[in-house]
């Protein structure tokens, strides 16, 4: 690929989800940290619903449920990941309160007031977070909570290749303190926000796809654009390493007014 600069979504949408299907995570995370973000959530019950948005296939979902109660519905645009989402939570023993539907985030298939909480890892970003958080406000009871990892910047300057290669991938990039002052216009009392520890981008997210890497070439030789995705998929690894002090995920917990 040279030196041009690609995003993901330049890639096609197919090779996208049969590379990420095999990973536990689609995303940035880790066990640790839903578990820390949901801890700040309070007054759930067996009666409660729970939706986690952009869900991928789960692995952060079943954390969700396994330690939170109430009825969990899971909601991706690929059927594939939904596929494997509801097959991992029937094994998990999980299937009677967790079920993963196909959707988009955009048009939610869910009443107003319906929901107690949004949850979100990594993807609000499909979507765009200012965007996001009004249009899912109207699907929340009062008081209910919205609680979403989003990619944010630590620091008010960067350097140029990283300045450039995320507002070229996601304009909707901010500081934390932006993105704060938009859940608060947006109608929301933030309760809680932490930065993603570093091993969730390592050791979740890029180790696990050294393997599926060596695979995902085996089976697509000759493909220019499968090792493209692979090619950008390391480029990022190598951006991350060099520029994670300016830059990360953070978790946003925010309760509707």
């Amino acid at each position: 690929m040279g030196n041009e600069s690609h995003s993901i979504h330049d890639f096609d949408y197919s090779l996208i989800c049969e590379y990420f299907a095999s990973l536990e995570r689609q995303g940035p995370g880790s066990p640790e940290v839903t578990v820390r973000a949901l801890s700040f959530i309070e007054g759930l019950t067996t009666e409660s619903r729970i939706v986690d948005l952009g869900c991928g296939t789960g692995g952060q979902t079943r954390v969700l449920a396994g330690h939170a109660p109430g009825s969990v519905t899971g909601l991706d645009l690929f059927p594939d990941f939904i596929r494997i989402f509801n097959a991992n939570s029937q094994a998990a023993g999980l299937s009677e309160r967790v079920r993963g539907i196909v959707g988009s985030m955009d048009a939610l298939p869910f009443a107003e007031e319906e929901l107690d909480l949004i949850w979100s890892e990594g993807a609000i970003y499909n979507i765009g977070f200012e965007r996001g958080i009004r249009e899912w406000r109207r699907f929340l009871r009062p008081g209910g909570y919205l609680a979403v990892s989003e990619a944010s910047w630590f620091t008010e300057s960067r350097p140029d290749e990283i300045d450039r290669f995320w507002n070229e991938a996601y304009p909707g990039i901010d500081t934390i303190a932006n993105k704060v002052g938009q859940l608060q216009q947006a109608g929301y009392v933030p309760v809680a926000i932490f930065i993603l520890p570093e091993n969730c981008w390592t050791d979740h997210f890029y180790k696990p796809q050294v393997p599926v890497q060596e695979k995902f070439l085996q089976q697509h030789a000759d493909n220019p654009a499968a090792a493209g995705l692979v090619a950008e998929q390391q480029r990022e690894a190598r951006l991350y390493d060099r520029y994670k002090t300016y830059y990360g995920y953070a978790f946003y917990i925010a309760r509707k007014l």
